[in-house]
């Protein structure tokens, strides 16, 4: 509502507020486990990623939904993902096909349809989150491993450089951008979206992959957002979605 009104020191002020909030969540002092079931949506699924565990439902659908309604990622998803990108690089590795799988998930608003399929998507860590069959045991084991958490000594974690791509990454994701435009797979503004994405999830347009620290791609992500909701048809979406309950693609 508050995009559609123009009031964007007010979207300014709550996406640093959630930006803030997530990052608490990442570095608290005790251990945060999030329990998930059923729909985990946009921001839902930003405040999962920044768990220490995700103890998931099996039906649990989970994604970065936000690019249907006109905008990126605004509280730390984008972000996220660049960061998740930047952990499975190693050494000789071909770097780009990483980060692209997690920017067309973002992009094309990719939704896990269960647990297995999130692990796959790199929203939940195969080598952390848990998932429990059915619902009636789910706090029960996402107590379980908070305690377990703490009885293993968990201290709080301390921020981390993520590798940033650069124009590496931007000019092709950029070109990609343009080739779907040109082949009339996506329309003019999902385009704009998609270079706006592009410039937040590569780190801008650093000359070379470059260390940079976390804040930095949060304060990328936060401006294309706030760019993005001063967009006509961002703004068309939005309205949309809140008066059909589904995504208008213009």
């Amino acid at each position: 509502m508050m995009a559609i009104e123009q009031e964007y020191e007010e979207i300014d002020f709550a996406v640093r507020a959630f930006q803030n909030t997530t990052g608490r969540i990442r570095y608290s002092s005790v251990p945060v486990v999030v329990a998930t079931h059923g729909m985990t949506l946009g921001g839902g699924c930003e405040i999962a990623l920044h768990a220490d565990h995700v103890q998931a439902s099996a039906e649990t659908y989970i994604g970065l939904v936000e690019m249907g309604v006109g905008v990126i990622p605004g509280g730390g998803g984008t972000k996220e993902m660049a960061r998740r990108a930047s952990q499975a690089y190693f050494s000789g590795d071909i770097q780009l096909p990483t980060l692209k799988e997690r920017y067309l998930n973002i992009g094309m608003a990719k939704v896990a349809t269960s647990a297995q399929e999130a692990l796959e998507l790199d929203l939940l860590l195969k080598n952390r989150d848990k998932v429990t069959i059915g619902f009636n045991n789910l706090i029960t084991d996402a107590k379980a491993a908070a305690l377990n958490l703490a009885k293993q000594g968990y201290t709080q974690p301390v921020p981390e450089k993520i590798k940033a791509l650069g124009k590496d990454g931007l000019g092709m994701f950029m070109v990609g951008a343009h080739s779907m435009h040109a082949a009339g797979y996506i329309t003019e503004h999902e385009k704009l979206m998609s270079e706006k994405l592009a410039y937040a999830i590569c780190g801008g347009d650093l000359s070379a992959p470059t260390l940079v620290s976390e804040q930095y791609l949060l304060d990328l992500e936060r401006e294309a957002f706030l760019s993005l909701c001063g967009e006509r048809k961002t703004l068309e979406r939005i309205e949309h979605m809140l008066k059909k309950g589904k995504p208008l693609r213009n």
